[in-house]
Order: C-alpha cells, then sequence, then structure tokens
C-alpha cells in the first residue's frame, strides 16, 4: 500500500469554536447589573447595541488594526514636510462608531444621574474589542474639564470636540464637523516630574489666560499625533503652564508641530504614539500662567479613570476568552469547566473581575455627583487607589486566563496575546504605581475630610467581621506615619481591597461576596488565581459571570 495517497492524517476533534458575533453586553450579567445599580439603567438599550458591535464587527476590525498598525509620513512624494500618520480603514471604522456612540462625549452632552456610568459601560465594551482607539477616545473625552478653564477657548473647540461626527482628514478645526484632541506633557528628562520640562513658551503679544504664545521646545510623549489639538505643557515668565496647541493655525496653516517618529511599544499598536518637536509652534495659554499642572490634571483624573475601565474591560474579556475555551475543550472526557481545579481558577478570576467593575463604575457614580462634596473627595482617593489596584492587576490576570488555553492562548491567533500585551500601558500611563501611592498619602493627608469619607463609607465594616479587622488594620497601618512612604503600596492595596469588598456586600450577592472577602482579607490565597478555599460557592459564581457558558 502507498501510504502517501492519504492526504488526509487525522480527523480534527475537540476544538473550540469561535467566539463570534456575541454582545458583550448581553453575555456580562455584572456588568448589566453594576449599570442599573448606579443609575445607568436608561441606557440599558443603548448598552445593549454597542455590545452586538463590540461582539461582532468591532471585534474584527480590532484584529486589522493591530495587524496592519499606524505608519508615519514624515514628507510626500515631491518632498514638503507633511507629518502625517496613515491608518488602516479598520482604525477609522472603530473611531467613527466610538464617536457616533457618544464615548467621548455622552456625559457632556447628555448630563443625567447615571450618564457617567453609562459612558463608561461603553467604553467598557469598545476597549474589549479593541484597545488602541481608546487612548484617542479618551483624551477627547479627558480633555473637557480642562478647556473650561478658559472659557472662550471653550466656546470654540467643545461643539466640536463633543460633536458626535468623526472626521478624520488633516484639515483646519474650522473646516470639520467634529474634533479629537491629544495631550502632550512628558519629556525626556522629567517623565513623571513633568516641573522638569523645558519647552518655553513665549507671548505673542500680551501674555495672560488665552492669549497666544509660541512654543519651542519636544515632547518624548505625544499620544495620538493626528488629533486636531494637544494640550501640552510649557515653561512661562510664571512657571510651568497649560496650553491648547492645534495642528493648523488660524490662517488655515500648518502649525509648527513636527513628528520625530512613533514609538515602537509593547502594546496599545494600533494607536499612533510620538515624539514630537514645537518650532515655534501657536498655543493658548489655559487658565493663568504657572497653574499648568493644578489646570491639566482636571484631564489626567478622567483619563486615570479611563485606566481603570481599560484594565477591568480587558480583564472581563480575557475571562470570556477563557470561560469561552473552558466551556467546549475535553480533557479525559470532561470539559475543562466542569474540572474543580479549573473552576477555582475561573471563579477566582471571576471574582476579581466584578470587583474591579464595581470599584470602577463606583468611582464613575461619584463622577455624576460633582456638587457633592463627599462625592467629590471619594473620587479624589478612589482615582488613585483604582488606578493603581486594578492596572497593576491586569496583566498577572490575563496571564491566568492565557493558561486556561494553554498554547491555544499564545498565539496571535488567539486574542490573548493583545490583551496581555495591552495590559501594562494602563499601570504606566497617566502616573505608574508609586505616583498612585504617594497621590494617595497626599490626598489623605492634605484634606482630612478625604480620611472621613473613606472610613465612613466603609462603615466599620458593615456589621461584616472580616471586614471589620481588615478596616482596623487599615487604620492602624494610617496612624503609624514615620514610614507610611515606604509602606504607601501596602496602605493602598489595603484600601482597595475594603472598598471593593464593602461594594460587593452592598450589592447583596452574598455569594459573590463571601467569596471575595474569605480569599481576599482572610488569610491570603496568595498572589496567584486558583487558590480558592473550600466552601466559596464557585459554581453561582462562574453561572453569574457568563451564563450562555456554562
Amino acid at each position: 500500500m502507498l501510504w502517501s495517497q492519504f492526504a488526509e492524517t487525522h480527523e480534527v476533534l475537540n476544538q473550540v469554536p469561535p467566539l463570534e458575533g456575541v454582545n458583550l453586553y448581553r453575555l456580562d450579567t455584572p456588568l448589566q447589573e453594576w449599570i442599573h445599580r448606579y443609575r445607568g439603567g436608561w441606557a440599558d438599550d443603548r448598552l445593549g447595541v454597542y455590545g452586538a458591535l463590540a461582539g461582532g464587527p468591532l471585534m474584527a476590525a480590532g484584529f486589522l488594526t493591530n495587524r496592519y498598525p499606524p505608519e508615519f509620513h514624515s514628507h510626500d512624494r515631491y518632498g514638503h514636510r507633511i507629518d502625517q500618520v496613515e491608518f488602516h480603514p479598520a482604525y477609522h471604522e472603530l473611531m467613527r462608531t466610538a464617536v457616533e456612540h457618544g464615548i467621548p462625549s455622552l456625559p457632556w452632552t447628555d448630563p443625567q444621574p447615571g450618564a457617567h456610568v453609562a459612558r463608561a459601560g461603553l467604553m467598557y465594551l469598545h476597549n474589549q474589542a479593541e484597545a488602541g482607539t481608546s487612548c484617542p477616545l479618551t483624551m477627547t473625552f479627558a480633555s473637557v474639564p480642562a478647556l473650561l478653564h478658559q472659557p472662550e477657548l471653550a466656546a470654540r473647540w467643545l461643539p466640536k470636540v463633543t460633536a458626535r461626527v468623526y472626521d478624520p482628514s488633516h484639515a483646519p478645526m474650522e473646516t470639520k464637523g467634529g474634533v479629537t484632541l491629544g495631550m502632550a506633557m512628558t519629556e525626556k528628562q522629567g517623565g513623571t516630574d513633568v516641573r522638569a520640562n523645558t519647552t518655553q513658551a513665549h507671548p505673542v503679544g500680551s501674555p495672560g489666560p488665552g492669549e497666544a504664545y509660541e512654543l519651542v521646545g519636544h515632547k518624548w510623549f505625544c499620544s495620538a499625533p493626528m488629533c486636531d489639538a494637544f494640550l501640552t505643557l510649557a515653561q512661562t515668565a510664571q512657571g510651568l503652564s497649560c496650553f491648547l496647541l492645534p495642528r493648523f493655525r488660524p490662517d488655515g496653516s500648518r502649525n509648527q508641530f513636527y513628528i520625530q517618529r512613533l514609538k515602537d511599544k509593547l502594546g496599545n499598536r494600533s494607536n499612533a504614539s510620538s515624539e514630537v518637536e514645537y518650532r515655534g509652534a501657536l498655543a493658548w495659554l489655559i487658565g493663568e500662567e504657572g497653574r499648568g499642572v493644578a489646570n491639566i490634571l482636571t484631564m489626567v483624573g478622567m483619563t486615570r479613570f479611563d485606566c481603570m475601565i481599560g484594565s477591568s474591560s480587558l480583564m472581563r474579556q480575557a475571562l470570556t476568552q477563557a470561560m469561552h475555551h473552558c466551556a467546549h475543550r475535553q480533557v479525559s472526557g470532561k470539559r475543562l469547566i466542569e474540572q474543580p481545579l479549573m473552576q477555582n481558577v475561573l471563579a477566582d478570576l471571576a471574582l476579581e473581575s466584578e470587583a474591579a467593575l464595581a470599584l470602577t463604575l463606583r468611582l464613575a457614580q461619584a463622577l455624576d455627583q460633582p456638587d457633592d462634596t463627599g462625592e467629590r473627595a471619594f473620587a479624589r482617593l478612589a482615582t488613585a487607589v483604582g488606578k493603581y489596584w486594578i492596572c497593576k492587576r491586569a496583566p498577572a490576570f490575563i496571564n491566568e486566563a492565557q493558561e486556561c488555553l494553554g498554547g491555544a492562548g499564545y498565539i496571535e491567533d488567539s486574542l490573548l496575546p493583545r490583551l496581555y500585551r495591552e495590559a501594562p500601558v494602563n499601570s504606566i500611563w497617566e502616573g505608574s504605581g508609586n505616583v498612585q501611592c504617594l497621590d494617595v498619602l497626599r490626598t489623605l493627608s492634605r484634606d482630612p475630610d478625604v480620611a472621613a469619607v473613606l472610613f465612613q463609607h466603609l462603615d466599620e465594616g458593615r456589621g461584616d467581621v472580616r471586614l471589620q479587622t481588615h478596616v482596623a488594620r487599615l487604620k492602624a497601618a494610617l496612624a503609624k506615619q514615620d514610614d507610611l512612604p515606604y509602606r504607601a503600596r501596602q496602605v493602598t492595596e489595603s484600601i482597595a481591597l475594603a472598598l471593593q469588598a464593602r461594594l460587593l456586600l452592598d450589592a447583596g450577592n452574598h455569594e459573590v461576596s463571601d467569596a471575595f472577602l474569605v480569599s481576599r482579607l482572610g488569610e491570603r490565597h496568595g498572589y496567584v488565581y486558583g487558590t480558592l478555599p473550600l466552601g466559596v460557592a464557585h459554581e453561582a459564581i462562574l453561572r453569574r459571570s457568563a451564563p450562555l457558558m456554562v
């Protein structure tokens, strides 16, 4: 017999079907419940629409825009300097869909109760499909509070910043129906220490708020350089100041804004991050000279919030991928999701995912109440705490989800490698872990009301002995002042776990809250997932996390 006559050597068996065309909102029971809990239920239909888009065409576009990353063109074919970045059409599809559904604008154009919660839900869904486009969407969204510091600039720019029109053309703002905004703060010599910036701003005429200046200097990181304008920092006679720098001058000529190169990044590859130079670039002062850090921090607070959304959503999508795989793949005649140890791993991941979502949407609820002093105090603290803890947990979480898939989770045909590469950016961007933890200490020391609001929120453990014990330890840790900066990460982690535990207790799902408290606040289950103690309602947690898969 000639064995070469057999073209097929084996039958393909035990393979997981593609996870395509799912509604990421309807699949996600925790997301739906927390959205409704924090008064975003009025947006349920629009979240359902976006969930179908994110699990279908936007997910497909995400693969394309990462396979074909942006390309920088410094000159045209005739030798003229153009400084343009070219994107795959899938990138524009993602951006257009997000803008038209209000992801950069919803709370500003429709400021009803739950608006920030609903918008966070939309971003949570979008980021699962493709995270790189979330960068310009976030910066456009977050630019609004900063622009409001300068009313005449706000009056001119905000109607187009908040318009549900996506126009990627390289043209002056005046000719476009909608614009996007970026941010450029970091310089080579300073990094996080923006006060070390050397870029200089020189008044064109009279100095002062809203006046024109010319900027000379550089930025080591400028995200999304094809945006229509950028919030940036430069030194004036009075110190570091905040400016709005457009791509075009009022006469329609190109501003003196030059892209040096695109960053070759670990992840976030669909987003063009760049190094730029200002060679007399025209910009307008926002607020008083010397108040640049304070003015731009109103934007940074919102971008840090979106880092929490981003990491929470990456974790959720990694969990979805792992659950789907384990619901179909068999080992030793049983589905993986029926294997006890895998159930432990998946239930532990589900707990972490829901706790991250709960804290994120609780912060969104606080942002929906800007006139409430207690909520403002909570938001100041929760932003730094959540930015540190949620973003720090994401990389190890996604790696564990990869392991659920084995080798299938390590190849680029899977979504998991992209999620894994994406995870570190949120812990680094907008202030790394140490910056957030020190910010927690500063916030608590400078404003006694913040500590009061924190412990009022924790309510001495709300009758739960485990949380009571944890809160008592937290108070003792904060009272010991002499080495507090050295212990800043421990304290921040303790606050994060206390807040998450309280939120889960308040939500009333005892199977979830009990599992979280016993595993996170009891004898620590370790720094790897899958070490939940006996007695945890793991099957109920899995059914809640993905009811269509279990």
